[in-house]
């Protein structure tokens, strides 16, 4: 049964045409999968369902009555809740607060906040989501997939009848993601209308009952997920056939270009965050580091770049890098694309060019006075290097998708033109042809001298990605692996710091009690 229908949504940015007719139905007690390349339209059409964005045209059904959802708030009153793909949270308020901000439980009088009976309800939550986060833990404390956990529970705090996930699982651990799947099984069969939108395509495919695929803001297919195959999707969210750049071996004799020595980083409460970390990077190598959430990745990246006090030795082309700051390292040739890219990487009130350009300031500057010309062809040019979309250098970078914000932010690093660029999780939050662009860029970087280091949780993305694979688990570097040593198992094992099983090994009949 339709329980939401989305009819001929169009929705125009000025001259930008976002959506361009589309229709997209929300089946009760099913998981309706929305899936397209970032600037297909899916989170345009979600704002509108969610009351966040109005529509240029079209109309919208509930229970086969049109409706009018002019606001968050007319969305709520209709029984519609949305967990958005970034983060909507108040880092300052704790976990309670945040979720029940807006629409607090009434107390004596019905003038006073409930504050008891907030956090009972939050602990309840976060119970169910088998979480072991305190209610009253500021949010601007947690980790990433924590603050996603948090805005799931929200969401379920709703009660609601249509419930749009954008993204759910992009910061989830394995565990937390198979949580969160049961959680969803139980609000199909209480016959709740779930909207799932996700990059991981194998997530779609395990998760889904009906899938729609958008591409340029128009309809392309709509049909039930048994179904459909991996390559009906990808050809119709292309339009081609994708392929994903595999690794190929590289020059075994080419210079060190970053060497790392007992790279150590304590954490507050004892223990390491790196324990004593040790590698070398070659001019012109791709290297993935490859782990777990919580193994140190992130720190990793962050301690080389000087964002956090770690001890050991950092060099960068036989030079020292500790006790430079994180700006020194810049100017010396190491950069960073965050695992954050909206609260860490963008500037929400500059254009794509602003953007693009902050960083490389100094070198389109005489005498304190910045040459327009030289860092407009600059920043044109990085835009055709990154393949970013966008009509102009001077739009606001808030108009873009995810994924090619997620280019800027490396555009920019590239610009003051670096010798390591350092990236964490590439493929965090954007689909399969900007993952494909991002790591097609890596590699011709790389062939053009430059070194890259990035992150990945993603198996796929380390196996294909990287001339060569580290492997972290708590802290440490498990295993250094090229890409035909980098098989499953030997990552899951490096991952879980156990030694990889022998294929070769036969276990023991066991004797009948």
């Amino acid at each position: 049964m339709t329980l939401l229908r989305a009819e001929t949504i169009v929705k125009r940015y000025g001259a930008t045409e976002a959506l361009k007719g589309v229709d997209f139905d929300v089946h009760a007690g099913a998981v309706n999968v929305l899936i397209g390349e970032n600037g297909a339209g899916k989170s345009t059409l979600m704002k509108i369902l969610a009351g966040v964005e109005t529509p240029t045209s079209g109309r919208l059904l509930l229970d086969g009555k049109e409706v009018r959802i002019g606001s968050v708030k007319d969305a709520a009153a209709h029984g519609i809740s949305i967990v958005h793909q970034e983060l909507n949270l108040c880092p300052n308020l704790s976990v309670s607060e945040n979720i029940f901000l807006g629409r607090h439980n009434a107390g004596l009088g019905k003038s006073l906040i409930d504050r008891r009976s907030e956090r009972a309800e939050t602990a309840a939550l976060m119970k169910r989501l088998e979480q072991d986060i305190d209610p009253d833990t500021l949010v601007g404390d947690l980790r990433i997939g924590q603050q996603q956990i948090v805005e799931i529970a929200r969401a379920l705090s709703d009660k609601a009848r249509v419930l749009i996930l954008d993204e759910p699982t992009s910061a989830l651990s394995p565990t937390e993601v198979e949580v969160l799947f049961r959680i969803i099984r139980d609000l199909k069969a209480a016959g709740t209308g779930i909207v799932y939108i996700s990059h991981r395509l194998e997530e779609l495919l395990r998760i889904g009952d009906h899938i729609t695929i958008l591409r340029d803001g128009s309809w392309q297919a709509t049909a039930p997920v048994a179904e459909v195959s991996m390559p009906w999707i990808v050809r119709h969210m292309l339009g081609h056939d994708g392929q994903t750049a595999v690794a190929t071996p590289r020059d075994s004799s080419a210079t060190t270009v970053l060497s790392v020595r007992d790279l150590t980083l304590t954490r507050p409460d004892g223990g390491y965050s790196l324990d004593h970390v040790d590698f070398d990077i070659k001019t012109g190598e791709i290297v993935g580091i490859y782990g777990l959430l919580g193994a140190g990745r992130s720190e990793l990246l962050e301690s080389l770049i000087g964002a956090c006090p770690a001890r050991g030795t950092v060099r960068l082309d036989g030079k020292d890098m500790m006790g430079l700051n994180v700006s020194s390292r810049v100017a010396r040739g190491l950069c960073l694309v965050p695992e954050d890219r909206k609260a860490e990487g963008l500037f929400p009130n500059l254009s794509v060019g602003g953007n693009l350009g902050l960083s490389s300031l100094p070198k389109f500057s005489r005498l304190g006075l910045i040459s327009e010309t030289a860092a407009g062809r600059a920043i044109t040019a990085m835009i055709g290097l990154m393949g970013v979309r966008t009509a102009s250098p001077d739009l606001s970078i808030g108009a873009l998708s995810g994924g090619n914000q997620q280019k800027v932010v490396i555009g920019r690093c590239l610009m003051p033109g670096p010798r390591v660029l350092l990236i964490d999780e590439p493929g965090r939050g954007v689909d399969i042809g900007a993952r494909h662009d991002i790591f097609a860029r890596m590699r011709t970087l790389a062939e053009g001298g430059m070194s890259v280091v990035f992150t990945t949780s993603d198996m796929a993305e380390a196996q294909t990605g990287a001339d060569r694979v580290l492997v972290m688990a708590r802290g440490r570097i498990t295993a250094d692996l090229s890409p035909s040593e980098a098989t499953e198992a030997a990552l899951i094992a490096a991952a879980n710091g156990v030694p990889e099983p022998d294929p070769n090994l036969t276990l023991p009949e066991m004797s009948p009690a």
